[in-house]
C-alpha cells in the first residue's frame, strides 16, 4: 500500500473535524483545545477508531468517498476513547502521587 499527498490531505481532514467535534464536546467551547491540538486528538482517534471498527467489522453503509461519514465517525468515537484513556491515566498519576503522608503535606 502506497500513501499518496492525497490520502495525508485526507486524513488532516478527517482529524481536523473529528478532533474538532470531540474537544468542542469535552470541552464545552466552540475552540475545543485548540486548532492544532484537535488535529493531533483527531488524528489519533481516527487510528484508534479506524482499527476498532476494523476488528469488530463496523461498516455503517455510507459509502466510500474520500472523505467518507464512516472515516469521520470512526475518528470522533476513537478520539472520545482516546481522551478517557488519557483522563484515566492523569487520575491515577495524580492518586499514586504524595498520599503517603496522611496530614497532607
Amino acid at each position: 500500500m502506497s500513501i499518496t499527498i492525497f490520502d495525508i490531505i485526507a486524513w488532516l481532514i478527517i482529524g481536523a473535524l473529528a478532533g474538532s467535534f470531540t474537544g468542542m464536546l469535552v470541552k464545552r467551547k466552540k475552540q475545543g483545545y485548540g486548532r492544532f491540538t484537535n488535529i493531533g486528538i483527531g488524528l489519533v482517534g481516527a487510528i484508534v477508531g479506524g482499527v476498532l471498527f476494523e476488528i469488530l467489522g463496523i461498516d455503517f453503509g455510507l459509502g466510500n468517498i474520500t472523505v467518507s461519514a464512516k472515516d469521520l465517525v470512526a475518528a470522533f468515537i476513537g478520539s472520545l476513547l482516546f481522551l478517557v484513556v488519557l483522563w484515566f491515566i492523569r487520575k491515577r498519576r495524580e492518586g499514586s502521587g504524595g498520599d503517603d503522608d496522611a496530614t497532607g503535606n
